[in-house]
């Protein structure tokens, strides 16, 4: 009798042992880290098809989104599918692609991380040489592949609440294995100078 009692009280270690450790995972992965898979071509050379990602749904609610943060966001044409792009643009920038070039703020962007130059896609919403302002509470995202990617040239800027989180950490494959860096943090104080300038015409 007592090796039953036994056997029940290891028994139900185990069980409230994997409850635990169930209920942590479903409470980090609905509130602080959603792990991801890249599906597609449109952010390559930065992601592959088929890398594994960290996105962290908590970044944002300790700071702003900043240029050339990497963030998941629901698709503005089908709430049920997620994209992944990279931010340009943030509330109160101006953007204009002129010769293949982005402006943020009359700035050129250095986009060493591009695959290919920027061009517009046809009936969309940026157009050459003409300046738009994103609105405040949206950004303006791209793909790094920009000759495969759908993006607010094509539908516009992106509601910051549509935001799922920014991509932090790379974890397959092996040889990737690591975080994931902002390129344009060393363009972001000339661009916020630039900007302050802006906002007092």
């Amino acid at each position: 009798m007592s090796a039953l009692k036994a056997i029940i009280e290891f028994v139900m270690d185990i069980l409230e042992t994997v409850v635990f450790i169930g209920s942590l995972f479903i409470v980090v992965y609905l509130f602080i880290i959603q792990p991801n898979q890249v599906r597609g071509a449109s952010m390559e050379p930065t992601f592959q098809t088929g890398d594994f990602i960290f996105t962290s749904k908590v970044t944002y609610k300790f700071r702003t989104p900043q240029r050339g943060d990497v963030v998941v966001f629901h698709s503005p044409r089908n709430p049920e599918v997620e994209y992944i792009k990279r931010i340009i643009g943030i509330p109160g920038d101006s953007i204009k692609l002129s010769n293949r070039t982005m402006y943020v703020n009359e700035t050129p962007l250095k986009e060493t991380y591009i695959s290919a130059s920027t061009t517009i896609l046809s009936e969309g919403f940026l157009h050459e040489d003409i300046k738009i302002t994103v609105p405040q509470g949206y950004i303006f995202v791209m793909g790094d592949n920009r000759p495969r990617s759908s993006d607010s040239r094509e539908f516009g800027p992106v509601p910051i609440s549509s935001v799922i989180g920014q991509v932090f950490f790379r974890y397959f494959p092996a040889d990737k294995l690591g975080p994931v860096s902002n390129p344009l943090s060393n363009q972001l104080h000339s661009l916020n100078i630039q900007s302050s300038f802006m906002a007092l015409r």
